[in-house]
């Protein structure tokens, strides 16, 4: 064999290494493609199964970085899912949701937190447990005010509280910064001298379970006023995939 036809050969030997790689390198990207299509549909019919939702529940899905290995790994390095309105537990509202480490097959999840962005209504609901008078609530960030009566020789008088709102293990909190009375500003310590034990009481950090409308696995971590809307900052236990306990609604006892 001539030197002229072995390098020719040659260049026909790497020229069919290229085409092998270029069909592989699309066959790769075909299927990237192709899990992209069917994997989050798949997840969806999931996640609607395991937290029993309407099954024509709308719920985005998005599965970070390169899909492939992931698939191969057997689990999700990170799944963030997404709905503009949703009901988990006794709460509606819009949620974002971000968990890491999802195996594939079923199974404790390493970690899921998020937020679910509720209006002023569904707050009110939930303050009902407190010992506020709650009849009216109004939010602008970064305060909520709610407003109500108290019984005072008798008769009721107007009262409005202007509080920044919190969370301390899995409880809201309303911390007052300002307060009316008959619609008139007074100050947070002379409340006391003006309601007496009830004025007191209104001016205290005020703590409210609502362990009773969440399943018991999510626990709220914060919570603040965007806009009109409170945003509550939330945590789930890794094991909500395993234990339908978790997914039933906890409790204010004990």
């Amino acid at each position: 064999m001539t030197v002229r036809a072995h390098a020719a050969r040659r260049r026909r030997g790497w020229i069919a290494l290229a085409v092998v790689l270029l069909v592989l390198a699309a066959l790769v990207v075909a299927a990237e493609f192709a899990a992209r299509a069917i994997v989050p549909g798949v997840v969806r019919s999931i996640v609607i199964e395991r937290l029993a939702l309407p099954a024509d529940q709308e719920l985005g899905v998005e599965v970070p970085g390169i899909l492939l290995p992931q698939l191969i790994s057997g689990s999700f390095d990170e799944l963030r899912l997404t709905s503009e309105r949703v009901t988990i537990g006794g709460v509606t509202g819009s949620a974002d949701v971000t968990a890491t480490a999802v195996p594939l097959g079923g199974g404790e999840i390493g970690s899921a937190s998020g937020t679910v962005a509720i209006d002023q209504g569904e707050l009110q609901n939930l303050l009902g447990a407190s010992e506020l008078p709650v009849e009216e609530i109004a939010l602008d960030e970064p305060h909520v005010t709610v407003s109500g009566s108290v019984q005072l020789f008798g008769q009721s008088v107007p009262v409005a509280l202007t509080a920044e709102p919190g969370a301390d293990a899995g409880a809201l909190l309303l911390t007052p910064v300002a307060a009316s009375i008959a619609g008139n500003q007074i100050d947070l310590q002379q409340l006391a001298a003006v309601l007496g034990r009830a004025g007191r009481a209104l001016a205290d950090t005020h703590r409210v379970c609502i362990a009773d409308r969440l399943p018991a696995g999510i626990t709220l971590t914060g919570l603040r006023i965007d806009g009109h809307r409170a945003v509550a900052e939330i945590v789930a236990d890794g094991r909500i995939t395993l234990d339908p306990s978790l997914l039933e609604n906890g409790s204010c006892s004990g």
